[in-house]
């Protein structure tokens, strides 16, 4: 017991940082690295990836951050804004850091187009950017039109899948609900992003109704055939709930009506109050619109060693726009870790250096079951070379025995420390 508390604790203290503190010897150093890399997309990977980029060289890399929105707002943990545990302000982190600490200029700006023959990037309101090399870390989109009747009914039934003014909606829509009304959520096929994310929501918003309208219900229909992570805990977790939560998979949603608040199942129909329905998701935008290689029309397709996208030279991608490993998450620590291998091959490649032959990533993931209960999982992830992508190394990681309050601290730090090591 004491071994994985340990394990736990030194996960959540570190978040990751110092997993592949290893890479900035292989990152060749000094003025050699000279170049121009810009991002697009400041979230978990983007933002590490231009901290790390402009740390292990030395200040000798200039790096463009390009970022739509002014402050990142965090996904993990945004399920407790919904839940009423936390406020926006808590999951909230300016660029301040990386600007003046970092000196990585930092771009309030939209891509429109990138021209990777030529080099450049194309922007809204900033012209053209020329880069040596390029990093898309555009995470996720959506594909609301693969359910009749869901497409542009984001403030009727939102998704809240992007930390931001969607969390709030959901907010605002579960305070308003009626003691005895329904909330009903739906979620994809896997994969998307952050697997035990849906059943953490369920778990926050059972909770909150326990406490404060305990004669409602939550139910939750899942196009998976089981719970796709951490699936014995959620299952205790859920049981814990009784009737006032319930658990229906292999459910494909056919339809909504945003209207009336109902969905048509394969095989139920059913009204609710309020009606989250996660959409089937994909490579954001930009990645689709670069013309990267997608597997499967969503995901990209990318070399395990230095991230770029398969084809294009000079294009890195991270996080939940790939397409991944055999049991890789899509997560924010995940992105977090893709970023410090990239940066380190990245700072190889403009030295005229092969990338490290053998990089290692890991992956913590916390849940809460309520308010203050947590449960997670660890893995460690090895570069395979003769199957060309990392995969899990056998014994190392874990899962949690049973949810405590004392993971839940252990939560919070890990949040606090990531968002550290990203933007601090």
């Amino acid at each position: 017991m004491s071994s994985r508390r340990n394990f736990i604790k030194s996960a959540a203290a570190l978040a990751g940082s110092t997993t592949l503190a290893s890479l900035s010897a292989c990152a060749g150093g000094g003025a050699r690295n000279a170049g121009h890399v810009v991002i697009v997309g400041g979230g978990y990977g983007g933002a590490t990836a231009a901290k790390y980029l402009r740390m292990w060289s030395q200040g000798s890399v200039a790096v463009t951050l390009v970022e739509r929105n002014p402050v990142f707002i965090s996904c993990p943990i945004s399920n407790l804004v919904v839940g009423g545990v936390k406020q926006m302000g808590d999951i909230t982190v300016g660029y301040e850091a990386l600007r003046n600490r970092w000196g990585v200029r930092v771009v309030q700006d939209e891509v429109t187009h990138v021209d990777a023959a030529r080099r450049q990037v194309h922007t809204a309101a900033n012209g053209t950017l020329s880069y040596d090399r390029l990093v898309l870390s555009p995470g996720v989109d959506f594909i609301p039109d693969a359910v009749a009747g869901l497409d542009g009914q984001q403030e009727r039934i939102p998704h809240a899948w992007k930390a931001g003014r969607q969390t709030v909606l959901l907010r605002q829509q579960l305070e308003a609900m009626k003691d005895g009304g329904v909330f009903a959520m739906h979620i994809p096929k896997a994969p998307y992003r952050c697997p035990p994310g849906p059943y953490e929501r369920a778990s926050v918003v059972a909770d909150y109704l326990r406490r404060n309208k305990p004669k409602s219900k939550v139910l939750v229909f899942d196009a998976n055939p089981e719970i796709q992570s951490k699936k014995a805990l959620f299952t205790t977790a859920f049981a814990e709930y009784g009737a006032l939560l319930e658990y229906h998979p292999n459910s494909e949603l056919r339809s909504v009506d945003a209207a009336s608040l109902s969905a048509e199942l394969e095989f139920d129909r059913i009204r609710a109050d309020v009606l989250n329905v996660i959409p089937p998701m994909r490579a954001g935008d930009i990645a689709r619109n670069a013309g990267l290689p997608l597997l499967n029309e969503r995901w990209v397709e990318i070399d395990w060693l230095s991230y770029e996208a398969k084809g294009v030279p000079g294009v890195h991608v991270l996080g939940d726009a790939l397409f991944p490993g055999p049991a890789m998450p899509k997560s924010g620590h995940m992105a977090n870790q893709h970023a410090k291998v990239a940066a380190a091959a990245i700072l190889n490649l403009l030295a005229g250096e092969a990338p490290n032959p053998a990089p290692v990533v890991m992956n913590t993931c916390y849940s809460f079951v309520d308010a203050k209960r947590v449960i997670h999982i660890a893995s460690v992830h090895q570069y395979d070379a003769e199957k060309k992508q990392p995969v899990p190394v056998a014994g190392a990681g874990g899962v949690s025995t049973a949810a405590s309050e004392l993971e839940g601290e252990y939560a919070l730090s890990w949040a606090r420390n990531i968002w550290a090591d990203m933007l601090g």
